[in-house]
């Protein structure tokens, strides 16, 4: 299968009183750059996160969202403060001995001062928390890689459908060449009979004339690289990968080809048959921008 480089994918998982969510889309581009956004609590991973988005993807501007929604508190714990229970009751105490007040300090009073009590977070297990995220990195990738694999399957058949197309514009060219050079040396006659009337004259002067015209017109060899381009691109469609840049490449040399061939051509019907394969060809290369 071939692959578009657009796609998304997009996967949920719930375990561990925790929920994460991740969601990757992505556009064409010529390398594999990767834009990650998630909580921080996640940036040690990180590099962990692109090594498994290569084993997905290898070309594409990929963006990456990642949520993390704690579904419980069993992750927090009360810590108490000794250091500022004491310092509060010290002065709590020096006041009381300041100002000639009844010491009625009780624990329940100074539980309620500030930093006495406090609820904090307990260090994460690492390694529980990447094999939760690893697992719904990889789901997402796999949805992500599914709608690529969709998406170019529709590309696949049309361009295919473009080289059966170019490749009858190259049948045309073909059978078009020797009737151009016959058309050619039968004007090129008549015209010198026109010329010389009834004077006999040498006809192999004139067949050296139509012999530089056809060596001239000869397309010969850029009708057999074109099949030939056209076969390799046949075949890298269906063999499938990673394809985008081979594509690309062959389709600059079909298009080297083409324009020789518009260049040397001296009739109407060949002209339009050239121009069909440059406007066929144009179409195959922005298609093969989307492949990955």
């Amino acid at each position: 299968m071939i692959r578009s480089m657009t796609g998304f994918g997009r996967s949920e998982l719930e375990e561990h009183a925790r929920r994460i969510t991740v969601e990757i889309k992505a556009v064409n581009h010529r390398y594999l750059d990767a834009s990650i956004k998630m909580p921080k609590k996640f940036n040690p991973f990180e590099a962990q996160i692109r090594n498994v988005l290569k084993e997905y993807i290898e070309r594409g501007k990929v963006d990456v969202y990642i949520t993390c929604e704690e579904l419980s508190e069993e992750n927090l714990q009360i810590r108490y403060n000794k250091a500022v229970a004491e310092e509060y009751l010290q002065y709590l105490r020096q006041m009381a001995a300041d100002f000639g007040l009844e010491d009625d300090i009780r624990v329940s009073t100074l539980s309620r001062y500030p930093e006495v009590f406090s609820m904090e977070e307990l260090p994460p297990d690492e390694e529980e928390i990447w094999q939760d995220l690893e697992k719904v990195v990889r789901s997402a990738a796999e949805q992500f890689v599914v709608s690529r694999e969709r998406e170019g399957g529709m590309l696949q058949k049309d361009l295919l459908d473009k080289l059966a197309a170019m490749q009858q514009d190259v049948v045309k060219i073909e059978e078009r060449s020797p009737q151009v050079i016959a058309e050619y040396k039968e004007k090129l006659m008549a015209k010198v009979k026109e010329l010389v009337g009834d004077v006999q004259f040498d006809e192999s002067r004139v067949m050296m004339e139509v012999t530089l015209f056809a060596d001239k017109v000869c397309v010969d060899e850029e009708m057999v690289r074109l099949k030939s381009h056209i076969g390799a691109m046949r075949k890298e469609l269906e063999t499938g990968g990673s394809v985008g840049r081979k594509l690309d490449f062959i389709a600059q040399e079909m298009n080297r080809e083409a324009n020789t061939t518009l260049s040397k051509a001296n009739d109407l019907q060949t002209s339009d048959a050239a121009i069909d394969l440059k406007t066929g060809i144009e179409k195959i290369r922005e298609q093969v921008q989307n492949l990955e």
